[in-house]
């Protein structure tokens, strides 16, 4: 599936200018606050219109400034979750995912409440009223409201804003099933790193209203440069990893794939599943040689691809065996080394840097 915009407007002061082409999943638009994220999707569900664009979902038009094409916002079949849950207070769970139900015409529902109700792991709170659920269990109720409708696409507007952390870490496993084992293909707005990097399979940079940069997950956490200020030290490497074992005696879990073999705290998947790691670029050293009589147990073999100067510091592109890691050090560290594109080097990763808040998982993959 296919999801392209367009999208050129002022708004105020404020200048609009967004394309970009996603293949669907779960696109991150990312960003500072103002960057103009929430606006696009407001344009994308028909809540705001716009002089000039096309909006296109899976060759369905639904706005065309040319063509003079737009697409009334309830007949986009376009679900819509918001930073609060926003759930009828007055109805029970059951009767407020009922009504995305009913919201859906009765010959394009194609989605069972069961499903969605086992998906989301609503089984237990269906009789209870709002006031009685905790923020992630509404925000669960919301997406499945926002599921039974039926839609095309769903957007997702910071839906972890008003969460505390353990909040957020009991919602993501659902958002991440949603994205694995659903077709609807999701927009999700987001100024978090650490959340785009465990949801997203593709992201799109927002500053000052423009797109200015778009591409995988991998690619983009690359780039120290299109962090914002505040998130620069989150940039980093996203590497798929196998779980191999866990070892109860320590509480370390050994992780392998094509670039080596990693070590992290805790348990996050059974042996044989396939989770998502984030490795920040600030926590890989680099040495010219194996080390030993070191605290740090992961140390993977490289080679420099290459070297981007920031003043006093230096992005160190690694290649590990077909996969990218980044370090980020001092530019004297690097001249010290003497590194330079294809030495062969060492990546020395400090395992309890690795941990629940800074890890990216994916469990639903195999």
């Amino acid at each position: 599936m296919t999801i392209s915009v367009e999208i050129l407007e002022r708004l105020g002061d404020f200048q609009l200018d967004a394309r970009f082409v996603s293949a669907g999943r779960l696109t991150a638009l990312f960003g500072p606050s103002g960057s103009g994220k929430s606006s696009v999707i407001n344009f994308i569900a028909g809540l705001i219109k716009a002089s000039d664009g096309k909006v296109t979902v899976d060759g369905r038009v639904l706005f065309d400034s040319d063509k003079r094409i737009s697409i009334p916002k309830h007949k986009r079949r376009i679900g819509y979750v918001f930073q609060e849950a926003r759930l009828f207070p007055h109805l029970s769970v059951r009767q407020n995912l009922a009504y995305g139900r009913w919201f859906a015409p009765a010959e394009d529902r194609s989605t069972d409440s069961k499903d969605v109700i086992a998906l989301l792991g609503l089984e237990q709170i269906l009789d209870r009223m709002p006031n009685l659920l905790s923020g992630g269990e509404k925000q669960r109720v919301a997406i499945g409201r926002a599921l039974l409708s039926s839609p095309k696409l769903l957007l997702m507007d910071e839906p972890l804003a008003s969460l505390d952390q353990a909040r957020k870490s009991e919602i993501m496993p659902y958002i991440e099933r949603l994205r694995d084992e659903t077709k609807v293909p999701i927009i999700y707005v987001s100024h978090s790193v650490a959340e785009v990097a465990r949801l997203a399979t593709e992201i799109v940079v927002m500053s000052n209203g423009m797109v200015i940069a778009s591409g995988s997950t991998e690619e983009i956490l690359q780039r120290s440069d299109l962090m914002p200020v505040e998130e620069q030290g989150e940039a980093g490497s996203v590497l798929e990893m196998a779980v191999v074992s866990f070892d109860e005696k320590f509480g370390i879990t050994l992780l392998r794939s094509a670039a080596g073999e990693i070590r992290i705290p805790g348990r996050f998947a059974n042996t044989g599943k396939t989770i998502r790691l984030r490795v920040r670029a600030r926590d890989v050293m680099i040495a010219d040689q194996r080390l030993k009589g070191l605290s740090a147990l992961n140390q993977l073999e490289g080679k420099i691809a290459g070297i981007n100067r920031q003043g006093p510091i230096a992005d160190v592109k690694i290649d590990c065996a077909g996969t990218s890691i980044m370090s980020r050090i001092t530019y004297q560290s690097s001249q010290n080394l003497k590194l330079a594109v294809g030495m062969p080097i060492i990546a020395i990763v400090k395992t309890a840097s690795i941990d629940a808040g800074n890890n990216a998982r994916t469990t639903g993959m195999t």
